[in-house]
């Protein structure tokens, strides 16, 4: 394994690490032996899209946004055009020429949006003179509008014409979107999740709110679309909710607590006084069954159908988690502040399982709101029924700055941004050098047949 190439990293706080995540050189099950940084961005790297199956961009808060090819790590274009760092930006298909095409639409602090065209690097559409810097945005392939969220919630169609928008929100402002069936829009708003209703039957659309579900108790971090039927988010204080996509009611409410019983010790947890966001939820992904939640520098893996945890690791990394994923051959992958990139096994407990704390995933399989919790958590512990526990089987270290988020193209490889201005390809070693071997061989062919 190639480790350290970027310079050295050290645990950031007065966490040592736990001798349960040294993993060492010798990695079987990783793949991801081979890697190639890509330079371009002079800021923190923020936002990976990935645009088709070898093309990705990249952007962060230099204002640009950088076109790779993931296979060769080519740049291939720079998107320049704001003046301050971009907040947002996610995928869109507009027509050019009468054909379909795979744009890029950005949100910056400078109070812009912006429509580009990774192929030619053109800016197609712009929007300027913004009330609000744009946190979050939203496309609604079915209905041929995407969203943009700040202080207020603006719906436009793909001219870029504003349709309509919301009224003026909190200076918390709309930091999270997810769509819901029937034309409904999800939002999280500081502690709330508010409910927004499309109208298009009428001659001028219109979006209004019209629920706004108060069940957090402290600002909501992560918010996701778990499928058809569900959708889910978590606080800064641990909360995980599981909501009817439908009729917005709760379907499990779980409390992650970190707390353990008196005169159990164990080397994973920290010294000292427990901070809030050693619990805060950072982020949240899906397979539309099982749903991983980062929580603080932990994993808590959670089956969405059965309601019930599936396994958990309250020390992943060395800080805080600031992105997840589930890959398709069942494993998780992750990555911290700490610089480290991580992928978890899923395998079943040759021993009995460790007990949950109380508090911790505490009510499995309560509904509606009658089953949040109000009261002191139970101080016993919960025996879960077949927990399984989260192995480490590949620690991806380069970058020598916080990891914010990685981008999956299969057997292609991974590509993970950082805020040591880096992106990097990791690729699976073998496969390359099968490739390289193919390549070599089809140009000595080539050779002996001229």
């Amino acid at each position: 394994m190639l480790r350290w190439i970027l310079g050295g990293r050290g645990a950031q706080g007065a966490v040592e690490k736990s001798a349960a995540l040294c993993i060492g050189e010798e990695q079987p099950k990783n793949c991801f032996t081979e890697l190639q940084v890509l330079k371009g961005h002079f800021d923190i790297v923020r936002f990976l899209v990935q645009i088709d199956d070898f093309r990705l961009a990249s952007a962060g808060d230099d204002g640009m946004v950088l076109v790779w090819n993931v296979e060769t790590g080519e740049r291939l274009v720079e998107l320049r055009g704001h003046t301050q760092q971009i907040t947002a930006m996610t995928s869109y298909t507009f027509i050019r020429g009468g054909k379909p095409h795979t744009g890029l639409i950005t949100a910056s602090s400078d109070r812009t949006l912006s429509l580009w065209d990774p192929e030619t690097g053109n800016r197609v559409q712009t929007v300027s003179d913004l009330q609000s810097s744009v946190r979050c945005l939203l496309v609604l392939n079915g209905v041929d509008v995407w969203l943009s969220g700040g202080n207020e919630l603006c719906v436009w169609n793909r001219d870029f014409q504003l349709q309509c928008k919301s009224v003026h929100h909190r200076d918390a402002g709309i930091t999270a979107m997810v769509e819901l069936p029937k034309n409904y829009i999800a939002a999280a708003m500081d502690k709330e999740i508010v409910i927004f209703k499309l109208n298009l039957s009428e001659v001028e659309m219109s979006v209004l709110a019209i629920r706004h579900l108060a069940d957090h108790q402290d600002t909501i971090r992560a918010l996701i679309s778990i499928n058809d039927g569900l959708f889910a988010s978590g606080s800064h204080n641990g909360e995980l909710i599981l909501w009817d996509a439908v009729d917005w009611t709760i379907q499990a409410y779980e409390s992650i607590l970190w707390e353990e019983p008196a005169g159990e010790v164990q080397p994973e947890i920290r010294v000292g006084q427990q901070k809030q966001t050693d619990m805060s939820i950072q982020h949240l992904a899906t397979d539309g069954e099982l749903v991983v939640a980062a929580v603080g520098s932990g994993l808590y893996v959670y089956n969405a159908a059965m309601k019930t945890v599936v396994a958990y690791r309250k020390i992943a990394h060395d800080s805080d988690v600031l992105h997840t994923m589930l890959l398709n051959n069942g494993q998780v992958m992750s990555c911290s502040e700490d610089g480290s990139v991580r992928i978890w096994e899923l395998q079943d407990l040759p021993l009995p399982a460790e007990p949950a704390p109380s508090g911790f995933f505490g009510m499995f399989g309560t509904f509606g709101r009658s089953g949040k919790q109000t009261g002191a958590p139970m101080k016993k512990l919960l025996d879960v029924s077949g927990l399984r526990s989260l192995e480490l089987i590949g620690d991806l270290i380069g970058h020598s700055g916080a990891v914010q988020m990685f981008a999956s193209f299969g057997e292609k490889g991974l590509v993970t941004c950082s805020a040591d201005h880096l992106l990097i390809a990791w690729k699976d070693g073998e496969r390359e050098s099968q490739l390289r071997s193919l390549a070599l061989f089809q140009k000595l062919e080539e050779r002996q047949g001229l």
